[in-house]
């Protein structure tokens, strides 16, 4: 899923089932997600926040906000790219994640950088 949020941030999600990690008879379902960001307009901007909602296939929301990501607050030059990868997990074997980013640009305004949802899918085998 991608969006496009001005000044023109760009979010691409990558997600995949972790069977290592979940236990699927205890409900239990783990998705790593990578995130790109990437800068399109043309000031550096620094992310400051998050605030996701991990959604399971009954519509029931988990909701995570903090501090940057993975520990840091980066900023982002333009036509830069910041990426990084994190976890969650669902009581389902698929769902949504979605959410923001609230970001600062140089003149300390801020804005939020909206992340369309994305699907996680724990794969399946057909016998």
């Amino acid at each position: 899923m991608t969006a496009i949020t001005p000044p023109l941030i760009k979010v691409d999600i990558e997600t995949t089932f972790s069977s290592d990690r979940s236990f699927v008879d205890e409900h239990s379902y783990v998705f790593s997600y990578t995130v790109h960001i990437k800068n399109m307009g043309t000031e550096t901007v620094q992310l400051l926040s998050r605030h996701w909602f991990f959604e399971n296939a009954y519509g029931k929301k988990y909701e995570v906000e903090g501090v940057g990501v993975i520990g840091e607050q980066p900023h982002i030059g333009p036509g830069e790219i910041f990426s990084y990868t994190s976890a969650t997990e669902i009581d389902t074997p698929d769902g949504f994640m979605y959410g923001s980013y609230r970001m600062i640009k140089s003149d300390n305004s801020s804005f939020d950088a909206t992340v369309e949802k994305s699907m996680l899918n724990m794969p399946r085998a057909l016998h």
